[in-house]
């Protein structure tokens, strides 16, 4: 990935954990276990902001500039995920990137079926859903109980009606992570295009398109990526073929975007086919300074480094008498621990109060680790808990949540 938008705030080849944290000045005064919502903030990306108007100051309109960071974005989010830059789309967030999937699916017999997991973040969930006017049938695998998402689970309702299969590579509520490859393999041997969502997990374990196989792949950069709200991706197999052109469009999906041809609506073979009109450009510039700070990390280190950190936290914090949820095995375990309490807002709010940033989901408190994480910030969440226990007294048994009720089908 390229480091030239970071300037001298991005980090040398080599970088350890330890020089990864330095960084982020703002973990000096706040423990961040919340990068499963939104990344702490650098020096890097700050720098960016400031470049941006600067340019705005000096040239009033730098749209030149701007396409440029846009394009080098594009060549970053390749990088990360193995993949060429003519398979990626800029897009505002994910939830268009699955909409613009399964617009181009006619959803028509016999393939009407679109198979996903209860499991699924419910902005995915809710695109297919309303896909059902169109005659799609929306078919949630798994059960809300167990939280778990298995390849199993998607056999039993793969068929020859099935259009498109839906997997996330990391839960966003329980993290964890599911046999992607596996399901994806399923998929395409019933006849089906495959969508992965990946935004639990680019920026703390390896993502390789290929190695995963599936026709198209979503994320991020606001979360472990280290940018800012508004920008995401879409990855789209070269050479995939699909029913209909996106139904969502803007100039940027055309040919060519500077022909400003009122007339003419043709789309390119490459992924900004899936574009529309223009990105954020205040997160395009982030997501090249926040990309330049992943330069020379070790992306297998990273993964040992956020496991290691989740599994400390949850000896300890099962040691204090706490409920967390964790994965089966360190293998199929995600970024984040979720800690169960029968009001994670409250809780959340009070750590706040203290300097600890987590993220409330459903009946638990989710604790997220990144490579900028440390033991010593498990000791203040840890020691935080156990003073808020103190306080309202000890942790109240926790119902097991009810499987969700499924919508029709």
């Amino acid at each position: 990935m390229s480091s030239g938008a970071t300037g001298t705030t991005g980090v040398t080849a080599g970088v350890t954990a330890a020089g990864f944290r330095r960084a982020f000045p703002m973990l000096e005064r706040t423990v961040h276990l919340a990068s499963c919502s939104l990344g702490a903030r650098s020096d890097a990306v700050d720098a960016s902001l400031e470049r941006m108007q600067e340019a705005i100051g000096a040239r009033g309109a730098p749209w030149d500039r701007f396409e440029g960071e846009v394009h080098e974005a594009r060549e970053n989010i390749a990088a990360l995920i193995g993949a060429s830059p003519d398979q990626i789309a800029i897009l505002p967030n994910a939830s268009v990137g699955a909409y613009q999937v399964v617009s181009t699916l006619s959803l028509e017999t016999p393939r009407t079926e679109i198979v996903t997991t209860v499991e699924e973040f419910p902005s995915i969930a809710h695109v297919w859903l309303a896909q059902r006017p169109r005659g799609a049938r929306v078919r949630f695998t798994g059960d809300r109980e167990g939280g778990r998402v298995t390849t199993a689970d998607y056999t039993a309702v793969l068929g020859p009606g099935t259009a498109l299969v839906s997997v996330p590579m990391s839960t966003y509520q329980y993290a964890e992570r599911p046999p992607v490859a596996e399901i994806v393999g399923a998929g395409r041997e019933a006849g089906a295009l495959t969508f992965v969502d990946a935004y639990q997990a680019v920026g703390v374990m390896p993502v390789d398109v290929t190695e995963i196989g599936c026709d198209y792949l979503v994320a991020g950069t606001m979360k472990y990526l280290a940018g800012l709200p508004g920008l995401a991706f879409l990855y789209a197999r070269a050479g995939l073929t699909t029913d209909r052109e996106p139904r969502l469009t803007g100039w940027f999906g055309r040919v060519e975007p500077m022909a400003f041809d009122p007339l003419r609506l043709d789309f390119p073979a490459a992924a900004r086919r899936f574009e529309t009109g223009t990105p954020a450009v205040p997160a395009v510039y982030a997501a090249n300074a926040a990309f330049g700070l992943f330069d020379g990390v070790d992306w297998a280190d990273v993964r040992r480094h956020v496991g290691a950190l989740v599994d400390l936290a949850a000896r300890t914090l099962t040691a204090q008498g706490e409920r967390v949820r964790r994965a089966r095995t360190p293998e199929v375990q995600g970024a984040h621990l979720a800690l169960y309490d029968v009001d994670p807002r409250s809780l959340s709010g009070w750590l706040a109060t203290r300097g600890i940033a987590v993220s409330p989901r459903g009946p638990v408190v989710r604790l997220s680790f990144h490579y900028y994480n440390s033991a010593a910030d498990v000791e203040a969440l840890c020691q935080a808990v156990r003073a808020f226990r103190a306080l309202t007294g000890p942790a109240l048994p926790v119902p097991v949540p009810l499987p969700k009720v499924r919508p029709p089908e």
